[in-house]
């Protein structure tokens, strides 16, 4: 069966609506069925509707990527509504899944990875035939190929093996000749998608004067493209190469500074201190010379923690996002999550694990509040029924989860943001050696860590003064007066408001740093889609199933499931790791 076509495919995404203001040309495409080539990849404006195309079809495959890297691991469970399929991804005994179960079916990833190669072809060949400058040329092709590299890489974590093509096939089912595309072990597919992004010509984000950068539909395109230097950090910390990786993630976190704006230098993707006086921060927080009082308590959709997940797209909210996706009628595209989380308007197919309700339930606010403020932020309690509300905020309203337009089904795909990559570089750090540095952003930040009360004169103090890329200049200094870049930095658990954690063996700190670094993930980015990521990194790298078999069977335990310890056992073989790649029409 030929799959539709990229001609197809873009005429679509113009006749819904696809709305660049100041861009009209971009729209100038003939509204036929199908284009054909020599139609489509003219000038600037038709390669950027292709690059727009691609996204769309992506924005696909957010429903699987949330379901296979949350559903599969311990912080998401089933509710007696889910279907027979949603219960056996939930259980995660690969050997057990049916043959027809849509979720595991990895064809629309490989659409969309053909749809890449469909237009990284075009775009040589456009560039060859001077339709597109070099910088025009070098921005596009580096984007697509970055969307195809994490495309791989997710279907490399959790089927183990594919297909590696980087052929712009026409017909769908070429991908399954093994006499052209033998399946590739995740171990050897790693090296290649590495050497891929290594190769490409730009690793930055669209310069402000592009096209691309204009507002669609309102949505800022400013974080609506993938970070490349993101990507390879993460190809990188899969691969063990740990300073690279560092290397990488530093080139994100320090991406705005020095560009003439001090809010940009000193807050964008620093985990900035919380704003005591009006909490128009992204903290957890309570009302100022209140936090004794849990009422005070700030939960809001644009004050505090909860509101990045809601706000506009205001600098605040730039200042956490690196990475996420608008789900717009202009992309042929509702929210998905809706009818998985959704009391009222969905159909609440999965809930919180009591895992994951538990460790938020381990923690101590330093106000002595005896749990996580961010359970209460990321989960609300329907008369005994706990609901996942990141995906909500945008279409339910706060406290009562009723839909504030039933017909508005907005809302965003959560891809990566400034903790996910704080997260990421302490992991990285702690494995190169640096735990003092892994354990000050976990923690409350570069500033205290490094810092010595007694002494008044900070020139020699709050700041790491290693190279590059664990250099953190985090003074704050009165006599002498100095701001460094990192000043502000509050930390992981300093953002949340919870106390320290406690190496209690420093002599295996690398160890005790590493499982607080997964731990406080799940705390932070619970159902975001990174989880069984976090899990399965860990237990490759230490060649230990039990640390991914435990995760997985506390779940089914605490949810009663009679066979948690068989799947447990299964689990202690790393082939049953993967999903079966079963391919479906």
């Amino acid at each position: 069966m030929k799959r539709k076509n990229l001609y197809g495919i873009l005429t679509a995404v113009v006749l819904v609506g696809v709305n660049l203001s100041s861009c009209s040309k971009f729209l100038e495409v003939e509204p036929k069925e199908v284009l054909t080539e020599d139609q489509m990849y003219r000038d600037i404006f038709d390669a950027d509707a292709a690059v727009i195309g691609v996204y769309g079809k992506f924005l696909g495959l957010a429903e699987q990527h949330v379901l296979w890297n949350e559903l599969r691991a311990d912080l998401l469970t089933v509710t007696p509504q889910a279907d027979p399929y949603l219960h056996e991804l939930s259980l995660n005994d690969v050997t057990a899944i049916s043959a027809n179960n849509p979720y595991v079916n990895p064809r629309k990833f490989y659409e969309v990875i053909l749809t890449c190669n469909d237009v990284l072809k075009n775009f040589t060949a456009m560039r060859n035939e001077n339709k597109l400058d070099v910088d025009q040329y070098s921005a596009r092709y580096s984007d697509i190929m970055a969307v195809r590299t994490w495309i791989y890489l997710q279907l490399g974590v959790h089927f183990g093996k594919v297909p590696y093509v980087t052929d712009p096939l026409e017909n769908m089912d070429e991908v399954l000749d093994q006499s052209k595309y033998s399946f590739m072990e995740f171990n050897q597919l790693l090296p290649k998608l590495i050497a891929d992004m290594e190769a490409i010509p730009s690793k930055r984000i669209y310069n402000t004067d592009e096209s691309l950068r204009l507002s669609v539909d309102g949505f800022i395109m400013e974080r609506f493209f993938i970070n490349k230097y993101a990507l390879l950090g993460d190809l990188y910390l899969w691969h063990n190469d740990y300073t690279k990786a560092a290397d990488a993630y530093k080139n994100v976190m320090t991406y705005y500074d020095n560009q003439g704006n001090d809010d940009w230098t000193f807050n964008y993707y620093k985990l900035k201190e919380r704003s005591v006086t009006d909490n128009n921060d992204l903290s957890i927080g309570y009302l100022r010379n209140r936090e004794q009082d849990v009422r005070t308590f700030i939960n809001s959709k644009t004050q505090g923690w909860r509101s990045m997940f809601s706000r506009t797209q205001d600098g605040i909210w730039n200042s956490e996002w690196v990475w996420t996706l608008p789900f717009s009628s202009n992309f042929g595209q509702g929210n998905p999550f809706i009818r998985y989380f959704a009391i009222n308007g969905g159909e609440y197919l999965l809930k919180p694990s009591q895992e994951i309700i538990d460790q938020w339930d381990n923690q101590t606010q330093w106000n002595g509040v005896p749990y996580d403020g961010r359970k209460v932020l990321s989960v609300a309690d329907a008369d005994g029924m706990p609901v996942v509300t990141k995906y909500l905020d945008q279409y339910t309203a706060l406290g009562t989860l009723v839909p504030i337009d039933q017909y508005n089904k907005g809302g965003k795909w959560f891809l990566y943001r400034a903790a996910k990559l704080h997260l990421r570089f302490a992991e990285a750090a702690n494995r190169d050696g640096k735990h003092k540095v892994a354990y000050a952003l976990l923690n409350n930040g570069i500033r205290t860590n490094y810092d010595n009360s007694a002494s008044s004169d900070k020139t020699d103090l709050q700041q790491t003064q290693l190279p590059w890329p664990y250099d953190f200049d985090a003074r704050m200094g009165q006599v002498p007066y100095f701001r460094g870049v990192w000043h502000r930095n509050e930390g992981i658990r300093g953002r949340a408001y919870l106390r320290n954690r406690v190496i209690e063996n420093p002599a295996d700190s690398l160890i005790h740093i590493e499982n607080y670094l997964v731990e406080e993930s799940a705390l932070e980015q619970a159902f975001e889609g990174s989880r069984w990521e976090d899990l399965l990194r860990i237990a490759l790298r230490r060649s230990d199933p039990a640390y991914l078999a435990d995760k997985v069977y506390n779940k089914l335990s605490k949810d009663g499931n009679p066979n948690a310890d068989a799947v447990r056992s299964k689990l202690m073989q790393q082939e049953n790791w993967y999903l079966p790649f079963r391919w479906k029409e």
